[in-house]
Parts: C-alpha cells; sequence; structure tokens
C-alpha cells in the first residue's frame, strides 16, 4: 500500500487482487459527524477511478473488509465503464462529429466566415459554429466556443429546472444560489450552505437526468449525508431515480468527454 500527497492533503491508495487483476482504489477520509451513523462508501467513476469515502477515524482493517465485501461489485462496475470507454474519442472539433445537448444527438459544422462574427447556434439538426479568424488554432477556437455555448445554455436551462423543482422540496426555504463549474468526477455538489454547484457537461443530458442531479443535491440540504433519510426524501420527489440515474450513468462517457 502506498500514500501520495494531494493539494487537498494526503491521499491513500491501495489496491486488491480480484481474480487476475489488481485494483486500485483511492481512501478520502472525512469527519464524521457527531450523531450520524459511521459508514463507509465506494464510489466507481465513469473514468474508472474507485474511490472509498470513510469516517476520518476508520481503522484500515475496516475499509479493506468493505471493499472486499463489494469486490465482485466494483470488478463488474470497472468491467462495464472499460467497455463504455473503448467508443469514446477526444474530440478533434471538425464537421462531422457528433455533440450533445438536452438528450438529443446534434452533428457539428464548423464555417469560416471572415465576415461574421464567431457564434455557434443550433440549425436544423446541427450545431453550427462560425470562425472569422483563420489565422489561429482552428480546432482551438472552435472548442472554446461551443464550451462557452455549453455554459450560457447550461446557466439557462438549470435556472429553468431550478424554479421548476423548488415547489416540491418544501424543505428548502427561499432560492438556492448556483454556479456552472466543469468537473471531471461529479455532476453536481451542495455546500454545507446550500449552495449549489451543476456541471455544465449536465445540460447535455435529457431534462429528466437534470432534474435527478438537482434533485439530488436539493436533498443535501436537508440530508448533508447519503443516509437512508437521504434516499427516502429522494425518492419521494422522484421515484424512479435509479433508473434515471443509470441512463445518466450509462452516457457519462459520451457527456463528458472533450
Amino acid at each position: 500500500m502506498t500514500s501520495v500527497s494531494s493539494k487537498e492533503g494526503k491521499l491513500e491508495e491501495y489496491s486488491f487482487i480480484y481474480g487476475d487483476e489488481a485494483v486500485t482504489y483511492e481512501v478520502v477520509r472525512k469527519p464524521h459527524p457527531e450523531g450520524k451513523k459511521r459508514k463507509i462508501a465506494i464510489k466507481v467513476h465513469p473514468n474508472c477511478e474507485v474511490v472509498v469515502n470513510s469516517p476520518d477515524d476508520a481503522e484500515r482493517s475496516d475499509i479493506h473488509e468493505a471493499v472486499m465485501k463489494r469486490a465482485k461489485w466494483i470488478y463488474e462496475a470497472l468491467k462495464e465503464f472499460r467497455g463504455h470507454l473503448q467508443y469514446v474519442q477526444s474530440k478533434a472539433y471538425v464537421s462531422g462529429e457528433m455533440q450533445f445537448y438536452l438528450g438529443r444527438r446534434y452533428v457539428l459544422k464548423v464555417v469560416e466566415d471572415r465576415s461574421a462574427i464567431s457564434n455557434v447556434k443550433m440549425e436544423r439538426g446541427k450545431l453550427l459554429v462560425t470562425l472569422n479568424r483563420f489565422n489561429e488554432d482552428k480546432q482551438a477556437l472552435t472548442k472554446a466556443l461551443v464550451s462557452g455555448w455549453y455554459s450560457v445554455r447550461a446557466e439557462r436551462i438549470f435556472h429553468e429546472r431550478l424554479s421548476a423543482l423548488l415547489p416540491q422540496t418544501t424543505w428548502v426555504k427561499g432560492i438556492p444560489s448556483f454556479r456552472v463549474m466543469p468537473m471531471t468526477k461529479q455532476w453536481g455538489s451542495c455546500s454545507t450552505k446550500g449552495n449549489l454547484m451543476l456541471n455544465p457537461h449536465l445540460v447535455k443530458a435529457p431534462k429528466e437526468c437534470i432534474d435527478y442531479v438537482i434533485l439530488h443535491e436539493l436533498c443535501h440540504i436537508a440530508e448533508h449525508n447519503h443516509s437512508e433519510k437521504f434516499w427516502r426524501l429522494l425518492t419521494s420527489v422522484m421515484p424512479n431515480w435509479k433508473e434515471v440515474k443509470s441512463r445518466l450513468d450509462g452516457m457519462a462517457e459520451l457527456y463528458l468527454s472533450e
């Protein structure tokens, strides 16, 4: 077992053997709130990183035991995500590539026009990018324009969905603030003060998936941890959240691909 340092502090990395494969996982220790049930949670991310969240005073042996109890599930989740990743390539931002918006596919079309203003717009099933500068890195310019377009759209759509969902979340007082922030491992987060942070890539997903993420984070205003109360609360406002989450997870690599 090894430990590595990061900007956040000391991270613990360990591994276990399952079949003929060595699986590496990272342990993130967090303070354990007084009165809350001690819990070790395991997450396999779409990029095939395995993260174990545990109370800061958890014994190494307890963490290892929790991981080994779910070793088969971890292995199978990694196998599934790797199957998805083999079909995902980094985007070149050239005409003919596929982009997503609200669950629908759009073909990217890049045109050059010195007399036009550089912009992005949807037009007849295409995401049309117009460039008016030819002597610079075309790929970088196109990527910057597309990323900016997604951020603006995300801000608008997330505000609309948050406003539409708030009447269901009676425990939320007022209108929570949120900001759009690119993230590589999660779709959203909620601070202890109830401020939301949402991933702009989420706007590529169907509205039901966007609603799931927003509702998930709003539930954290009432229940900070993934306790039984948290999942009951989420189920009360979105009974089919498991199916929606599965749908989002299944497309995560494509939505996050840049």
